[in-house]
């Protein structure tokens, strides 16, 4: 078996397993049974099991990132040296991940989910990789959402985007779930890029919504 081969066998093992049982329940063996390999391979290639998540995070993130910069970078060039609305930086990061070649359909929904993973679970070494390898594009993402945004303090600010990446998390990750519910309910068939078509404008709409922090407090209505 090639090198290249067993390598990628055993991150699409991992990956599909860590979506489906999170990090800590999913053991090498597991990893190594359902790639048809030996421990041995594993430990050759790749270390170690933090290592090995970290290297299935890298194989999307690291293309992704390289088509984010782009899209960030035709963004501004077009803007002609005016901060771009909220609404085109989202798109540009929406439609960077969707632009993506993947390696199977479900590619998308299997990243988010464990993207996901990476902020509910105990994997301090994930969150420390990824802003060590991943800082600069996703650092410009931040700059470009604190240009759009500067009616929001720092703090109102945090939370929007915490709530913008689980709503965003929760729909792709469970996309193929979704889509089925729409077909099954409605007899609609619907795309990702649909998904993302109006997923953009929701995100939009929370970032931008008046603060409650600061709304004056009037009387209940009266039904």
């Amino acid at each position: 078996m090639a090198q290249s081969d067993t390598v990628d066998r055993i991150l699409d093992a991992a990956e599909e397993l860590f979506a489906e049982r999170g990090f800590s329940e999913t053991s090498l063996r597991m990893i190594t049974s359902k790639a048809s390999v030996n421990l041995a391979a594993v430990n050759y290639h790749f270390g170690s099991k933090n290592a090995l998540i970290h290297s299935v995070f890298a194989r999307f993130l690291t293309p992704f990132s390289d088509t984010l910069e782009q899209a960030f970078d035709e963004l501004e060039q077009n803007c002609a040296g005016e901060p771009p609305t909220l609404d085109q930086t989202l798109r540009a990061l929406t439609e960077s991940a969707v632009r993506m070649p993947q390696r199977n359909e479900r590619g998308i929904s299997i990243f988010m989910r464990l993207l996901g993973l990476a902020y509910t679970q105990s994997q301090g070494h994930l969150r420390k990789f990824l802003e060590q390898q991943y800082s600069q594009p996703f650092g410009r993402f931040m700059r470009l959402l604190k240009e759009a945004t500067p009616q929001l303090s720092a703090v109102d600010r945090y939370w929007r985007i915490q709530f913008m990446l689980g709503a965003t998390a929760f729909t792709m990750s469970s996309s193929d779930a979704l889509r089925d519910i729409l077909q099954n309910k409605l007899g609609v068939e619907t795309s990702v890029q649909d998904i993302v078509a109006r997923l953009v404008p929701f995100l939009a709409a929370g970032m931008q919504a008046s603060d409650p922090m600061q709304a004056p407090v009037g009387k209940p209505s009266v039904a």
